[in-house]
């Protein structure tokens, strides 16, 4: 796909009300995708009893939704790509909506999980999206601004998502995390007709639908697109792991309440949110992502020693407030590298760069609930800051990026 101006694109970006409104509904959209999994963490151990499952049961719902995301954003993507960005967005909001609804008169946590599988696909939608529309219509520095931008406001979302999880549960129980996610869900779906498409017809692909795959292995033969959306991938998982182990870590062993649990969790999202904007201000992004992935590494070894032998929560709040601004430079410069190098097949491009963080969560939260937690987070923790180091490591033996 060549590249194109504004004036080829159905959106107006010169509108600064019309650049603003886009830019909320970009953040939105992308916290569903946050919220999906983050609102409802708090409720994790009080779900475990309402159902009276194990931990690693309970902790499926987390993976199931990481699938639904990450098989959501393989279908969508290219379907996007052929259909416009708008329908695919209207679509996946609704699916989100009904199954968060069901999943409230869910009997058993074996239905419960199915539920978490399909509200993964339906907030795929809009995850993907708002990495999408920016690469529509902004290639280069630009669009690692606007992405650094969105990144950064989106910071609320994990920063708000636990907070308002741990109070809703407090209040409401578990079910009335998944009213509200649906509430919110719905209040996008209103505001989503005043969205203009970004994707004109003469710019969608109109192949056959077997011609995906050949889109498909343009990207994953593109070893720099490969190696970013890896990046990104590693430290999503590094990401989920803490997600999935902190509610019983903070809770069950220290004591926290749901709501203060949302406030540290908050607390983390700021700082990771600080992270995404001060990687503009390298010239090379992917330096950001090497100096990310060392301030992880030297958190994440402290962390381990912490959770093993000092067994405080103060100081296992320290190391999470440095790794949390490490995995925010990571997660810009990845994104945006990796959509830089994909913008041709942007569909596809935003479906790879989401569902590798997705493969690697799905895989990590059951294991940080396996026999000793602190021990076995710790040695998930290690595993995933590995893999970001070495990926890091091949983003910088890359040739200079984003056209410099």
């Amino acid at each position: 796909m060549p590249k194109c101006n504004v004036a080829e694109l159905d959106i107006v970006i010169p509108n600064s009300r019309y650049y603003a409104f886009l830019v909320t509904f970009l953040v939105l959209t992308s916290a569903l995708g946050s919220f999906v999994n983050d609102m409802y963490s708090p409720a994790l151990p009080a779900m475990c009893t309402f159902f009276g499952c194990s931990v690693p049961l309970g902790q499926m719902g987390l993976t199931m939704g990481m699938i639904g995301l990450a098989l959501g954003q393989i279908i969508l993507g290219p379907v996007s790509d052929r259909c416009g960005r708008r329908p695919v967005m209207i679509g996946s909001l609704v699916l989100f909506i009904v199954s968060a609804g069901v999943s409230v008169f869910s009997p058993t946590i074996h239905m419960f999980n199915v539920c978490r599988l399909f509200q993964g696909i339906g907030a795929s939608g809009g995850y993907f999206l708002a990495r999408t529309i920016p690469a529509d219509v902004y290639s280069g520095r630009p669009l690692a601004k606007l992405m650094a931008l969105t990144g950064a406001i989106n910071g609320i979302a994990p920063a708000s998502a636990p907070v308002i999880g741990g109070v809703t549960a407090d209040a409401w129980g578990w079910k009335g995390v998944f009213l509200v996610l649906g509430a919110f869900a719905l209040c996008i779906l209103a505001v989503t007709p005043l969205v203009k498409e970004s994707l004109s017809v003469s710019r969608r692909s109109h192949g056959p639908l077997s011609s995906i795959l050949a889109e498909y292995r343009v990207l994953v033969t593109n070893r720099a697109f490969m190696v970013h959306i890896w990046l990104k991938g590693a430290a999503l998982g590094l990401l989920f792991a803490y997600i999935s182990a902190s509610p019983f870590i903070l809770q069950r062993l220290y004591g926290m309440s749901q709501t203060n649990y949302g406030l540290i969790i908050g607390l983390n999202a700021v700082f990771a949110a600080a992270g995404s904007m001060s990687a503009l201000k390298f010239k090379l992004l992917k330096r950001a992502a090497t100096v990310g992935a060392g301030i992880i590494a030297v958190a994440v070894a402290a962390g381990a020693w912490i959770l093993c032998c000092v067994h405080s929560i103060w100081a296992f709040e320290a190391f999470t407030i440095v790794m949390s601004f490490g995995l925010g430079m990571i997660f810009t410069s990845a994104n945006t590298l990796a959509m830089n190098e994909g913008r041709a097949h942007a569909g596809e491009a935003s479906s790879l760069l989401g569902i590798t963080g997705y493969i690697i969560g799905a895989i990590v939260s059951p294991l940080v609930g396996m026999g000793n937690i602190l021990h076995s987070t710790a040695l998930v923790y290690g595993a995933t800051t590995l893999l970001v180091v070495i990926l890091a490591i091949l983003s910088d033996r890359l040739p200079a990026d984003l056209n410099k």
